[in-house]
């Protein structure tokens, strides 16, 4: 995660805090993991559904 933080300091030129890399990955986790389960549940988001 370190490593990670560092490339992302290099490359953006801003500092990274690796606190705040871990919490922003924990939400995207969360978002995907939800995501998957409602497609795997089949729910139906298309404009017929509404």
């Amino acid at each position: 995660m370190a490593a990670l933080a560092k490339v992302l300091t290099r490359v953006s030129g801003t500092r990274v805090d690796v606190e705040t890399l871990k919490t922003i990955i924990m939400f995207c986790g969360v978002g995907l993991t939800v995501s998957l389960l409602l497609a795997s549940y089949g729910l139906d988001l298309s404009p017929g559904f509404f």
